[in-house]
């Protein structure tokens, strides 16, 4: 199965968004500290955090890796077939993005990188873009949108409780 998109790897390039799709980007503060960052990031890369979320994960991996599929289930009706098209693994930053696959309602790519600052603050940035692709993700239009800044935004929520972060943004 091939991707429903052609710019494969372009969440890598913060702020890059092809021509003809939607940017999405944001970013939650999880806390401070080494202990908090490694937590954040185990869970990133293992799905925890999106179990944790409530939707379904089906990997063919047990871990983020290039060319793990990942089907995302949400609501227990809606599939979206995806495949990890990048990780990072570096001593302060870590996440991976998937490209959505045939069958998925959005075409595009989203990416969850967990950063360490210099100062100790650790950071989840969901950076995707997207546009619909079944008649029903273009038929939701801005409801479509803002679930999607939603869900980006529980991400760190739920990011924030799994790694022991504090409470304020």
């Amino acid at each position: 199965m091939s991707f429903t998109y052609d710019d494969v790897g372009a969440t890598r390039e913060p702020g890059h968004c092809p021509p003809g799709f939607r940017p999405l980007h944001v970013r939650t503060r999880l806390g401070e500290g080494e202990p908090v960052f490694q937590r954040a990031v185990e869970a990133v890369l293992t799905w925890q955090m999106h179990r944790e979320m409530g939707v379904g994960i089906d990997a063919s991996a047990e871990r983020a890796a290039p060319g793990v599929d990942v089907t995302v289930t949400l609501a227990g009706m809606i599939k979206a077939p995806c495949r990890v098209v990048w990780t990072l693994e570096e001593p302060r930053r870590a996440g991976w993005a998937y490209g959505t696959l045939p069958g998925h309602p959005e075409s595009g790519e989203e990416a969850f990188v967990v950063d360490r600052t210099g100062d100790g603050t650790v950071w989840l940035t969901v950076n995707a873009f997207s546009r619909p692709a079944k008649w029903y993700a273009k038929a939701g239009g801005p409801a479509n949108r803002a679930f999607q800044h939603a869900y980006a935004r529980r991400c760190g929520a739920v990011l924030r409780r799994l790694s022991g972060g504090d409470e304020t943004d």
